[in-house]
């Protein structure tokens, strides 16, 4: 089974590769006596608050759309971006139960009990839509203004993007087949579940994390110099598509509506340069994710940040907003991606703060070598074994004992970065991964106060 994204290889050879402790006050938990404050709902606010749900997570993790209701995330965010759709070697948006290319049993088939339902309310054997979109559905209904997105791709079900958009006909069949299953939710016939439109109205728009156009991402996934223009063909493709919809429901007599559409892009200016037309297709997309993380990995040699605020001579977040600013990005398009993770080595030498010295591997952990949510980050932080350090220039931490070192977010400095994107006029913050945060939302609560402060 190919793996899902816990690695969003991106900048390696000028892409790296694979996708804190906590000296603030947790904040109150989602509950009625949550302050006044903590209850404020952000969805009308002009700064987007943009969080990744993992299509997987509600296996090993046990993370499910209700979590989010539980924790107070979904009362500050303003979009949730589903994690992933995939392409078919035809070069089509599809789903299918096959191993490691689809799960409809996550996505609409599996009935969630009352226990683990948003409203309370267990799934019927007979309804149509079920599992993660029935859930997301209800997430909506309860709070209005919340927006939810289909990202296709990412890491691993990238691979046909590229043969996808090769040519006009194929641009067009592919966007059609998307937001025919998604937008207009014509779901495959699964026993009781699926059939025509028994999504509709679950997704608000589009995230395209093709990963990369133009440059390598995974090993199984093929390149060639013609993507970035088929970029920005099917970027185009896709806006006249969804905006031909939305004109065709209010001919119908619905509500005109505006679908959203998005991507994930990286840091690495080789890349961007490579795989974006960046004035063209900034004029379609309604906003951008940018690669905030994963500068430096797991898999690398040396100890390193990887999620800085500024670097000298390194990957930083500063350095891909200016990148993207250079090359004609409007600012309030550009949302600044943050990780609800950590990247970690175990076998430092070197001694000193653990940082910039030789590692034997990936840190042990709990889901992935090499990879720890923050929540479990935040225990080491407490144990006492751990000790925090900070570089306040720079904007960024991290974890030591004196043998494992984890680079990672925390909320302090998730915090400094919201603060970051308010004082450069930005388009918001992203988080990748929701089920990575702690069960009050910590990470979400803290960039909400940052996006605050204006």
């Amino acid at each position: 089974m190919r793996r899902r994204i816990l690695a969003r290889l991106a900048i390696a050879t000028c892409a790296t590769s694979l996708p804190v402790s906590l000296l603030v006050t947790a904040p109150a938990s989602a509950d009625s006596s949550s302050s006044q404050n903590d209850k404020k709902n952000h969805q009308s606010d002009d700064l987007r608050r943009i969080g990744y749900f993992t299509q997987w997570g509600v296996y090993g993790r046990d993370f499910q759309v209700q979590d989010l209701d539980k924790s107070g995330a979904a009362a500050r965010l303003t979009h949730i971006n589903y994690a992933f759709g995939n392409v078919s070697p035809e070069g089509k948006c599809f789903l299918d139960s096959v191993p490691g290319e689809g799960d409809p049993w996550a996505d609409y088939v599996r009935p969630i009990d009352a226990a683990n339902s948003v409203d309370g309310v267990a799934d019927t054997y007979s309804q149509p839509l079920a599992g993660n979109f029935n859930q997301l559905a209800k997430l909506k209904e309860k709070h209005p203004g919340l927006k939810v997105l289909i990202s296709l791709g990412g890491w691993s079900w990238s691979t046909h993007f590229s043969h996808a958009v090769s040519t006009p006909a194929k641009r067009k069949a592919f966007v059609k087949s998307c937001v025919d299953l998604y937008i207009k939710g014509n779901l495959p016939q699964d026993g009781t579940r699926g059939g025509e439109g028994a999504a509709a109205g679950v997704f608000d728009g589009i995230d395209v994390d093709w990963e990369w156009p133009g440059s390598s991402g995974e090993d199984d996934t093929p390149y060639t110099p013609a993507d970035k223009k088929n970029f920005t063909a099917l970027i185009r493709e896709f806006r006249t598509e969804l905006d031909g919809y939305a004109k065709a429901q209010q001919k119908q007599g619905q509500q005109r509506k505006h679908y959203e559409l998005s991507a994930f892009v990286p840091t690495a200016p080789a890349k961007i340069d490579a795989g974006f037309e960046v004035r063209k297709i900034m004029r379609d997309f309604d906003f951008v994710n940018l690669q905030g993380y994963d500068f430096h990995v797991s898999g690398e040699k040396t100890t390193n940040q990887q999620s800085a605020l500024y670097a000298k001579d390194d990957f930083s977040v500063n350095q891909t907003v200016n990148d993207w600013l250079r090359r004609g990005a409007p600012a309030d398009k550009l949302v600044v991606g943050m990780p609800l993770y950590g990247q970690g080595w175990t076998g430092v030498s070197g001694g000193g703060d653990g940082l910039h010295q030789p590692n034997t591997g990936p840190a042990p952990a709990k889901h992935q070598a090499g990879y720890e949510d923050y929540k479990e980050l935040k225990k080491l932080a407490a144990s006492g074994t751990y000790k925090v350090y900070r570089d306040k220039k720079n904007g960024h931490a991290w974890l030591f004992d004196g043998n494992s070192l984890w680079t990672y977010d925390d909320p302090k400095v998730l915090r400094t970065k919201a603060e970051y994107v308010v004082d450069r006029g930005l388009g918001g913050a992203m988080v990748w991964s929701l089920d990575g945060d702690t069960a009050d939302g910590e990470g979400i609560r803290a960039i909400d106060r940052g996006l605050d402060d204006d």
